[in-house]
């Protein structure tokens, strides 16, 4: 099949001890690769699409859902071994685990991924402990291990790495990331597994135990920051929220109206934000009334489409958080592509937050401070 690898930018390295940037490319989400391979109304035909809620884990099973996903184009780079093995990954606060493909997969999307070799690494060592993770459509397999983990400038040793051993469906056939690389709290990971940021805080290997993100708009420039906040990419002052539950980056949302009338969240609601979503995600009902709102309509497979032409006209939605407004113009959440343009808006009856994802963050930079366990919100330039 035509290959799906992407050239991401080299990463930077960074100016100052324990600050890296690591660039991140946006690359072509699955649902547009499914969609040119002539694949996608099939795939939303068999598979529910209100699939998005965020699981906690259950002893060893970790659950995630399959479609928040399938509309993913942010991704960097990552090597794990000695000598180094490059992975391409989807950066996800909304997970906690980190894994790649393996040689020992033998599924279809892991013959067009990096795989990862145990045995050309002198620095892995085998736990000998499972992973799975349910996905809405089947099960991720695999093996815990760990390894030395390098990511910019930073290198993370006795990391622990999954590895996996049978993927799930189709989707991640298609995806142009190997693995997922998750920065919440260690509460959602896998048993035995210690996330990468909480690996990276106890060996003192970055400047502050934060992180930022800013996701550019045309989807040049876009910046994961680890250790620092790089004022050069918002404008205004950071505006911190506490988060409410250490488990996701999760916090209160006061409400959400439109035009000064309270559509959704009346009376206040919890929110995650989570950069491995691309849509923003809440209940079926309040979503359907902002639909309503901003003049969208439904098609047959659940998703809203939005004249383009009424674009400018169209209202702004604004989330209040903490007692500030955060506007999300029509320009933030419709996508356009070849003459089509959707809403960025999902409706989920199943999700028990509400998840602001890609959505949100490209008009908001984003700072995850677990020293403080806060998150800050600036507007994006």
């Amino acid at each position: 099949m035509r290959s799906l690898v992407v050239l991401l930018a080299v990463f930077t390295l960074a100016q100052c001890s324990g600050i890296v940037r690591i660039p991140l490319h946006k690359g072509k989400s699955i649902r547009k690769a499914l969609k040119e391979q002539g694949l996608l109304e099939d795939f939303l035909k068999s598979h529910s699409y209100a699939k998005s809620r965020k699981f906690s884990n259950f002893g060893e099973v970790a659950r995630e859902p399959l479609f928040n996903y399938l509309d993913c184009q942010y991704f960097g780079k990552i090597y794990i071994g000695t000598p180094p093995q490059e992975f391409t990954v989807v950066f996800d606060t909304g997970s906690s685990d980190l894994w790649v493909p393996s040689v020992y997969c033998k599924s279809d999307a892991c013959q067009n991924h990096h795989r990862f070799n145990p045995s050309k690494s002198s620095t892995f060592q085998n736990l000998n402990e499972p992973l799975s993770i349910q996905y809405g459509t089947g099960s991720m397999e695999g093996i815990l291990g760990t390894d030395t983990v390098t990511i910019s400038s930073i290198v993370d040793s006795h990391q622990t790495v999954g590895l996996s051993t049978q993927e799930p469906g189709t989707v991640f056939t298609y995806s142009q990331f190997d693995g997922i690389l998750g920065l919440a709290y260690p509460s959602l990971a896998s048993e035995y597994s210690v996330p990468v940021f909480d690996n990276m805080m106890k060996q003192h290997l970055v400047a502050q135990d934060l992180f930022s993100v800013y996701m550019s708009r045309n989807g040049q420039g876009s910046m994961l920051t680890l250790g620092a906040i790089d004022s050069s990419y918002y404008t205004g002052s950071l505006h911190w929220i506490p988060v409410t539950v250490q488990e996701y980056w999760q916090f209160t949302v006061d409400s959400v109206t439109v035009d000064g009338v309270v559509v959704a969240c009346d009376g206040g609601c919890q929110a995650i934000l989570d950069t491995g979503t691309s849509m923003l995600v809440g209940p079926s009902s309040d979503i359907l009334n902002i639909q309503k709102a901003i003049g969208a309509t439904q098609d047959q497979f659940g998703m809203f489409d939005i004249n383009c032409g009424s674009l400018s006209s169209m209202p702004t939605v604004v989330f209040e958080i903490n007692g500030r407004k955060y506007p999300l113009p029509a320009s933030a959440y419709t996508s356009q592509d070849q003459g089509f343009c959707t809403s960025g808006f999902q409706g989920d009856d199943s999700s028990e937050q509400w998840i602001l994802g890609d959505v949100f963050i490209r008009e908001y930079f984003s700072v995850f401070d677990r020293a403080n366990n806060r998150v800050g919100l600036a507007k994006a330039i």
